[in-house]
């Protein structure tokens, strides 16, 4: 504890480091106010029934990822999710639209104008998406809710402007966290959302347990150790490596000539046991819903058993094509974001080798058959993950409490603290040694 400590005291000593947390934290701050601003024209004091909505389906999950702002319908409503929507847009059309392909290889100036492109896309989904949002709090809504009339086409222009206007400017501060702040913005807004909620989650599940009577404290306790178990099962998935050693040729001068001698420096290439990350659960939650809204379409007998089960978001049915789809979409973007030929390529042009695999297309080959070997057993570990709440939620947990035992939100949650601290650590590894070695004086920080 002692040490631990001590590194929080390294972090506020340096000046820069300290100022972008700082910063980080009025940003975030910003955002959370955001998130509890309704939007104009309806009554805040009826919106009972829009969050007695979001304890289920789709709306759940949106209104974890805005961190309560669906249910409020704030002017942060919508989130960060049509930036996330239009990133994954741009970076899949990355692999079949050639131009966009030549920028992914021009440098900052291509990353620029990817950027931008991503912006635009985002203000169209958005576009999209807000009219269905308030077509959403007509259904949802009693018609005094609405100041402005139930059907007022001022209410709606004005309603999805500032939905638009308010995805841009958290867009903006994400964006801002990331160039003057410390982590990823994007990422830490969607986190901050998340665990906003998991206050009113837990609170919940001590009323259920204790005060109510249902299990006790110490199954409370129980659940509270299991969760903290699934979080350092999580911590491993996202850090796991396979390490392939990799030998450079060393180059020594001897008097006029130079001789290359093997045997050289040796490293590592690193291949992730989980490389594609969350993107396989946003991908399979995104087309779990089509099913069920299609369904709904009918109203024939079938055609709503389909939507019954596909709107369970903690029935066996869903959650095993769910786990499907997970293993599915763990391989296809895998494949397209461990580009194994580029690496063998550029490991060629360096002088580089793995021992006892040829240069070029063995070691591509070589490399793409130890992704597919490591990539299974991450997948099945990913989807454990992902149907975990189903499970702990037959085990009598709360579904609010539950949803923190696994899925997207606590990958997300688990992937952002990582990085962020690692991007504190290398502060420190700059400035300090205390912190992170067990033993070691300090270094001057450097100005």
């Amino acid at each position: 504890m002692k040490k631990f400590f001590e590194s929080l005291n390294n972090v506020w000593k340096i000046e820069e480091l300290r100022t972008r947390i700082t910063l980080t934290l009025l940003l975030l701050l910003v955002y959370r106010f955001g998130a509890h601003v309704t939007l104009p024209g309806i009554d805040a004091t009826q919106l009972e029934n829009l969050a007695g909505q979001t304890d289920k389906g789709i709306g759940s999950i949106l209104d974890m990822f805005t961190g309560g702002a669906f249910s409020k319908a704030s002017v942060f409503a919508l989130g960060i999710m049509p930036y996330i929507s239009a990133s994954i847009v741009v970076q899949l059309m990355g692999i079949a639209i050639p131009y966009l392909q030549k920028l992914q290889k021009d440098g900052e100036s291509g990353r620029k104008r990817l950027n931008q492109i991503t912006r635009w896309l985002t203000i169209a989904i958005t576009l999209v998406q807000g009219p269905g949002y308030i077509y959403n709090l007509y259904t949802t809504l009693p018609p005094g809710a609405f100041l402005l009339g139930f059907d007022s086409f001022q209410f709606l222009f004005s309603s999805v402007l500032i939905l638009t206007t308010g995805t841009i400017f958290a867009m903006w501060l994400g964006e801002k966290i990331t160039d003057k702040g410390i982590g990823n913005g994007i990422s830490l807004l969607i986190m901050v959302g998340i665990l906003a909620r998991l206050p009113q989650a837990l609170f919940q599940e001590f009323t259920s347990k204790v005060t109510n009577n249902n299990g006790g404290p110490m199954l409370l306790v129980f659940e509270i150790v299991v969760w903290l178990l699934v979080i350092i099962a999580c911590v491993l998935l996202v850090m796991a490596v396979r390490k392939i050693p990799v030998q450079y040729a060393r180059r020594t001068t001897t008097g006029d000539f130079e001789q290359d001698m093997m045997g050289g420096n040796r490293q590592w290439i690193p291949l992730k046991l989980n490389s594609a990350g969350v993107m396989p659960i946003i991908f399979a939650q995104a087309i779990m819903f089509i099913p069920a809204a299609v369904a709904g379409l009918s109203k024939s007998e079938t055609s709503q058993s389909i939507a019954g089960t596909f709107s369970n978001m903690f029935g066996f049915w869903y959650n095993f094509v769910f786990a499907l789809l997970i293993l599915i979409f763990t391989f296809f973007y895998t494949a397209i974001t461990v580009p194994t030929n580029k690496m063998a390529d550029d490991l060629k042009r360096s002088g580089g080798f793995i021992p006892g695999v040829k240069p070029g297309v063995e070691t591509a080959d070589f490399l793409d058959r130890i992704m597919s070997l490591i990539t299974f057993p991450g997948s099945l570990f990913l989807a454990l993950i992902a149907v975990f709440p189903a499970i702990v939620v037959s085990l009598d947990v709360q579904q609010s409490w539950a949803m923190f035992y696994g899925g997207t939100s606590l990958i997300i949650m688990v992937g952002v603290a990582i990085d962020t601290i690692q991007q504190i650590n290398s502060y420190l590894l700059n400035k300090h040694y205390d912190g992170l070695m067990k033993s070691g004086k300090n270094r001057k920080a450097v100005a």
